[in-house]
């Protein structure tokens, strides 16, 4: 089973309501914008073709294009993953998190072959949505590659959000009441969770020079924090058409 690319919403309705009862079904929503999507849609590929997920259903959906379906699962950032059976929502993913996706594909499809584990690479550190940690790779980052890696995430995606957690599951009352504005306001963007990279945590605070998250981005510019957007928002109600705008 190869990933299919859905191009109206009656396609996506016809193949996720005929002759699919205790079909696993995933629905990956990505853009073309969006960096991470790259990496997540490689990893979608690579698992679709493994000989264990032959009869998971897995459907990839533009959320640009198909805006009424993302609205119907509420995808206000991407890569978002929603796995579904007989109609019901199994679980939620938000972010581009090779691991997090293959485990969740194992728990609700078996038990994964090893193979397929070592299919998905490592999410990118220029990455919106990377889960991963510099330290990782046992070299030290220097000031300048760091500069230099910030300065790509917050350009990652037109509208970026540097928060704690992710937006399904934030990690603070700040970080929610953002991603709550954000969705209010129908703004599609990328996030980074900061929890996750330490580097990226303390050096953005110097980078913005802002010290609290979360913070937002947009065209690479910082907009500000939660109260800051707040009142930019009570200024002016067009806020975002205009900051995108420019």
């Amino acid at each position: 089973m190869t990933v299919i690319d859905i191009t109206s919403q009656d396609q996506f309705t016809e193949l996720t309501t005929e002759n699919v009862h205790g079909k696993l079904i995933i629905l990956y929503f990505h853009t073309s914008w969006a960096e991470p999507c790259k990496t997540m849609g490689a990893v979608v590929s690579a698992l679709s073709e493994e000989p264990v997920n032959k009869e998971v259903l897995f459907l990839a959906v533009n959320a640009d294009d198909n805006a009424e379906i993302a609205e119907l699962f509420e995808v206000s950032s991407v890569p978002y993953f929603v796995l579904v059976r007989n109609g019901t929502i199994l679980q939620e993913i938000s972010g581009a998190d090779p691991k997090e996706f293959v485990k969740a594909l194992s728990r609700f499809n078996g038990s994964l072959a090893s193979s397929s584990s070592q299919t998905a690479p490592p999410a990118g550190q220029t990455d919106s949505t990377t889960e991963g940690n510099e330290e990782d790779d046992g070299e030290e980052e220097t000031e300048e590659e760091l500069a230099e890696r910030l300065k790509k995430l917050t350009k990652a995606a037109p509208v970026m959000l540097f928060m704690k957690g992710t937006p399904s599951e934030p990690k603070c009352g700040f970080s929610r009441q953002m991603v709550g504005i954000l969705r209010e306001y129908q703004v599609r963007f990328g996030f980074f969770d900061i929890l996750k990279d330490d580097s990226v945590r303390q050096g953005l605070k110097n980078f913005s020079e802002w010290p609290t998250f979360p913070q937002l981005y947009i065209s690479g510019e910082f907009q500000g924090g939660l109260d800051i957007i707040k009142e930019s928002l009570e200024e002016d109600p067009e806020f975002f058409q205009h900051a995108m705008s420019t």
